[in-house]
């Protein structure tokens, strides 16, 4: 499913918090904050109508089968925690395993609940947002902050049309954009290269399931996403499914964990160093 945005649509769902974090902003008085934000809006009015954000994703069937999920055409591995007094959590946990999969079926209305499902997506803007403004180092680096918001914000419109529609799960959501923010919602939305999914190559999976080129994404070979300003993840649905931190993995987990993805070691090693 692919859905086109305007900027007015998404501008709503800024978290202006990491903007001013991005603008080393976040310590300073709330009036100069709030001169700054004017600024961006006003920029961000003048775009609307010129550029567009875009978002696409697929709902797919799914089952756990240890750390890795089970869709019809794909195997998707993840990590699990390994470090002292964690949960030991893996992304898989929040899928129904392939051993019992009636105990994903929601006694609500006989249908199924994300525990048997899981949403691939990527959000991006338009590539003109970084290469259109390269004559003015200050504006330049304005509306790069602000695509980056944007493309954030997108993942956030989306995510809430996926649980009250397309998913469904979450019909009679409510939320306030504050409460959108601080992740109020069922379920979670990890993208590639944040704690808990810090491989950037998986990047190179997701293209695979979605064709992340439909909206104009490229990867380079390091699995960074061009335009830079873009978002790529998962969605778990289930009520349980709560964000974590991988930490430190194992030599046992990286060779497991390449076997489980069909590359070697040694490139598995360059992707997860940090983690190592």
């Amino acid at each position: 499913m692919r859905i086109d945005y305007d900027i007015s649509d998404v501008a709503p769902y800024i978290n202006w918090d990491y903007f001013f974090y991005a603008w080393a902003m976040h310590n300073k008085p709330d009036a100069e904050k709030a001169k700054l934000r004017l600024e961006a809006e006003s920029t961000l009015n003048k775009l609307n109508g010129q550029y567009r954000t875009h978002a696409l994703f697929i709902i797919a069937d799914a089952q756990s089968d240890g750390d890795d999920v089970l869709t019809e055409n794909h195997r998707l591995p993840f990590l699990r925690q390994q470090q002292p007094h964690s949960e030991c959590l893996c992304l898989a946990d929040f899928i129904a395993p392939k051993s019992c999969p009636h105990s994903a079926l929601d006694s609500k209305d006989g249908q199924q609940t994300a525990n048997s499902q899981i949403g691939i997506f990527a959000t991006t803007v338009d590539m003109g947002l970084e290469t259109d403004f390269a004559h003015d180092d200050y504006q330049k680096m304005m509306i790069q902050l602000l695509a980056d918001r944007l493309a954030e914000a997108t993942a956030e419109r989306m995510h809430e049309e996926v649980r009250k529609h397309y998913w469904g799960y979450a019909p009679d959501e409510q939320l306030t954009m504050h409460e959108l923010h601080v992740e109020k919602f069922q379920g979670i939305r990890p993208a590639v290269g944040y704690p808990s999914l810090p491989d950037t190559s998986m990047n190179f999976v997701i293209d695979e399931l979605i064709d992340m080129r439909q909206i104009g994404i490229r990867l380079t070979e390091s699995g960074a996403m061009k335009p830079h300003a873009s978002v790529s993840g998962f969605m778990f649905a289930s009520p349980k499914a709560h964000y974590f931190t991988l930490g430190k993995i194992g030599e046992d987990q990286l060779e497991d964990y390449a076997h489980r993805r069909g590359l070697p070691v040694t490139v598995m090693r360059k992707f997860l160093l940090s983690n190592l």
